[in-house]
């Protein structure tokens, strides 16, 4: 399990190192551009992406210690490591929204001058930046390995919400130009903060539900448990708990009672390419008991 775990991070951590190189010259670019536009959106858009370079740092760590082996005390090794930089991630991003809709609202009271053309200019290289860096770090979906760890999903947000914001500040640009609005620069980072909330929220949430070990949202609890009980020589399944390692790694206990005159090997290696093959589950303790209630030591997969 630790290799399998190991060997699915590696891809993550190429993927991050170059987002992270990206991204580092995009920060200074954008801090420079910022300052001598005067633009609030273009200097809020760079501290976010100064957390995005601390995001991905932290991403790149938790993804070397959660590769780290078991050990006598932590038999599952550090696997969580990777979500808790995740929500970690997702609650620093909520930081930086209060921050940006704290200067909006100051300058909404008296709009200062901007300098529309740089911050067209940096806000167009933004958007080319971030539109290869959520590329780079998209890879939804499911996979061999399983799904994308939570770190990469962190980043892939951040990243996400960086694009938005750089078309942000291109509309700011665009408005104060053609008409003169300066309103548009504290109001279109209002609006940028409210994107960020809302496409950060599903990160914070499932990092949470998996800490405290909530079964899968895409895991159908009533239909596992009736495909369990479809498995020839099961009588009744109970004690059923599902619940999430890591992103990757799914892990299952269940009592199940059996016919007496069932062959108990049989059944618990039917369950176990049940929930392999169909719900992604290699991580599993399933305890048989005969009809009579006389029970066995589990059996572990």
């Amino acid at each position: 399990m630790a290799h399998d775990h190991q060997a699915a991070l590696s891809p993550d951590r190429r993927r991050l190192s170059i987002v992270l190189a990206i991204t580092a010259v995009f920060f200074a670019a954008e801090l420079i551009g910022g300052y001598y536009a005067n633009s609030l959106a273009l200097m809020t858009d760079a501290v976010h992406v100064l957390t995005d370079i601390a995001a991905l740092c932290l991403s790149l760590l938790t993804l070397w210690i959660s590769s780290r082996p078991a050990s006598g005390a932590k038999t599952f090794g550090y696997l969580r490591a990777e979500i808790l930089g995740a929500l970690f991630n997702g609650l620093l991003l909520w930081v930086l929204v209060v921050f940006v809709w704290f200067e909006a609202a100051q300058r909404l009271r008296d709009p200062p001058a901007v300098h529309s053309p740089i911050m067209m200019a940096v806000a167009t290289l933004g958007i080319a930046i971030n539109s290869f860096s959520a590329w780079m770090t998209a890879g939804s979906g499911h996979s061999h390995a399983g799904r994308t760890g939570m770190a990469v999903r962190s980043v892939f947000v951040h990243v996400v919400s960086d694009l938005v914001g750089s078309i942000g500040v291109l509309i700011a640009g665009a408005l104060t130009w053609f008409t003169g609005w300066r309103e548009a620069d504290p109001l279109i980072s209002i609006v940028i903060g409210c994107l960020i909330v809302y496409g950060s929220w599903e990160l914070v949430r499932d990092g949470v539900d998996i800490l405290m070990e909530s079964v899968p949202s895409h895991i159908d609890l009533d239909e596992l448990r009736r495909d369990l009980l479809a498995v020839k020589g099961t009588e009744e399944v109970h004690d059923l708990h599902v619940w999430c390692l890591t992103s990757r790694q799914l892990a299952l206990s269940a009592h199940a009672v059996v016919a007496g005159a069932a062959d108990q090997d049989r059944v618990l290696g039917d369950m176990a390419a049940l929930l392999e093959h169909k719900f992604n589950i290699r991580h599993m303790t399933v305890q048989l008991e005969r009809d009579n209630r006389k029970r066995r030591e589990p059996e572990h997969f």
